[in-house]
């Protein structure tokens, strides 16, 4: 079975290469492009192709990658917003993904977000480096005692509200199909969650019903000096609104490794070059924002059960056996 690898970096071909000897009989070839419709082209001759969040999976491609002759879309990734499912359903490609690669490894880059955020360690470092050790802009506010909002309790959202627990927070949490056996936070109201929370962080999937959750409305709802965190996807917020809501000093901190325009950015090296809008530029000009590039699942573990996920998913395809982590319509 040959599978086309598209948005390849070192580290993926690192990690697939060092466990591709325990699934024989499938190969990969790893290239840099990522895949849109100029590049879904170049699928043909392989059974099937993997992608990442950031590739763009639309009816376009899809339409692409059917004549190319490809019958299965490996998603190294637990998200699938991205794909456009009715097409593939159309054709019979079948859409696999890894659903849990490390729900703590995400969850712990949302508390050092809220903690950087939050105690501006990103700037103290700039300022050690410069040999200025003065404390002005430095203030942070204590997280004990605080209330922690966690919207979304899968395996993520979970992670998160246990490492807020330990930090000795009431952990409050809303979720369309509460667990109610969960006895370390309490379901509430969306509204409530907004209207009471200290430290808000978002662990649900983008949705057409989740799309902006985070606008003018949600945000007014708020407490001020709210602590927001979004390692999630950028859809759920509303950039202008939130930019809005700093603006009008309602967030204490706010701390994203997801944003709304990062599609053609993510995991680039854009240094060089001066980017088209200024959204993200604006984002970083407020000094109680701290932003990473959609790095939350970026850990050895994550990336070895990604790999591991991955490959099992092709060969059980290939075996037709049982496809667990089929995306269904």
């Amino acid at each position: 079975m040959k599978i086309l690898f598209y948005g390849a970096k070192d580290y993926d071909q690192q990690f697939f290469d060092k466990l591709a000897p325990k699934y024989p009989g499938i190969t990969f070839k790893f290239i840099e492009a990522n895949l849109y419709e100029e590049t879904a082209s170049l699928a043909k001759g392989y059974d099937g192709i993997c992608a990442f969040v950031n590739a763009d999976i639309s009816t376009p491609v899809v339409n692409v990658l059917h004549d190319m002759g490809i019958q299965v879309i490996l998603m190294r990734c637990a998200g699938y917003n991205n794909v456009d499912l009715q097409t593939a359903a159309k054709y019979g490609i079948k859409i696999l993904r890894v659903p849990g690669y490390s729900p703590e490894a995400v969850a712990e880059h949302a508390m050092a977000l809220a903690l950087t955020a939050n105690r501006h360690t990103h700037k103290a470092y700039i300022k050690c480096r410069e040999n200025n050790f003065a404390l002005n802009g430095l203030m942070g506010v204590n997280l004990y005692q605080k209330t922690a909002g966690i919207v979304g309790t899968g395996k993520i959202g979970l992670a998160m509200a246990r490492i807020c627990r330990g930090f000795g927070m009431r952990v409050i949490a809303y979720d369309l199909y509460p667990n109610n056996e969960l006895d370390f936070l309490e379901y509430v109201s969306l509204d409530e969650l907004l209207s009471t929370s200290d430290l808000i962080s978002l662990h649900c999937p983008l949705t057409a019903e989740t799309h902006h959750l985070i606008n003018a409305s949600s945000i007014a709802k708020m407490k001020d000096g709210v602590i927001l965190v979004n390692t999630s996807r950028g859809g759920l917020i509303k950039t202008e609104d939130l930019i809005a809501g700093i603006r009008d000093h309602k967030f204490y901190a706010v701390g994203l490794d997801v944003y709304e325009e990062e599609s053609d950015l993510v995991y680039e090296d854009m240094s060089e070059r001066i980017l088209q809008s200024s959204t993200i530029q604006r984002l970083l000009s407020f000094p109680n924002v701290a932003m990473t590039s959609h790095q939350g699942f970026f850990t050895e573990e994550a990336l070895t059960n990604i790999a591991e996920t991955t490959l099992q998913n092709a060969v059980d395809f290939r075996d037709n056996k049982k496809l667990k982590n089929e995306v269904r319509l």
